[in-house]
């Protein structure tokens, strides 16, 4: 499995929900749930309609460690779903597939939705976590709070989230960068 990155450049990010909104409303809407929940595909594809309309709050246990996360529904956020989910059932899948009546689209096609839009913009280290490094990186750019989102990603230790979201990496490479040896 390769690592996937953060996409580091909003405007990038912005790009990419553009070409997703103009080619699958449903794409769109992942898209943005993921950069703005933080939470894993896994249990992002698992949403249903009910239980986010009208909802100000998501509350989920995370599939992977077991554990109850609740947070805020973003108002940009908010804003996506509630158009998306207008003419929607209540039991549907958010994320349907349609190929299956009323299942969800699986990891795999949510991958293949993510790494072609990310190659329409030259990146090729994009795939379904990118979506949660993505939320990771902007909100620790624009908070600078490591501990707030150990937190919320549920990590052990400061080190651990700073290498999750890139943060490391984009310090060694300004150090390597800003070496000098010239008078």
């Amino acid at each position: 499995m390769n690592t996937v990155e953060p996409i580091r450049d909003k405007e990038v990010v912005l790009d990419i929900a553009d070409y997703l909104r103009y080619r699958n409303q449903r794409d769109y809407v992942m898209f943005m749930f993921g950069i703005y929940s933080g939470l894993r595909i896994c249990d992002i594809l698992q949403f249903r309609v009910r239980d986010v309309r009208g909802k100000d709050y998501i509350a989920r246990r995370e599939k992977k460690t077991g554990k109850e996360k609740r947070f805020p529904i973003n108002k940009n956020l908010r804003k996506i779903l509630d158009g998306y989910v207008r003419d929607k059932k209540d039991y549907e899948f958010l994320f349907r597939s349609p190929n299956a009546p009323n299942r969800p689209i699986t990891r795999q096609q949510a991958y293949n939705i993510l790494s072609k839009a990310g190659k329409e913009f030259g990146l090729d280290s994009i795939g379904t976590h990118t979506l949660r490094k993505t939320f990771g990186y902007h909100l620790y750019k624009q908070t600078n709070d490591a501990a707030l989102l150990m937190d919320i990603f549920n990590h052990s230790d400061i080190h651990i989230t700073l290498r999750y979201i890139g943060v490391d990496q984009d310090c060694k490479d300004k150090a390597y960068n800003n070496l000098s040896f010239s008078r």
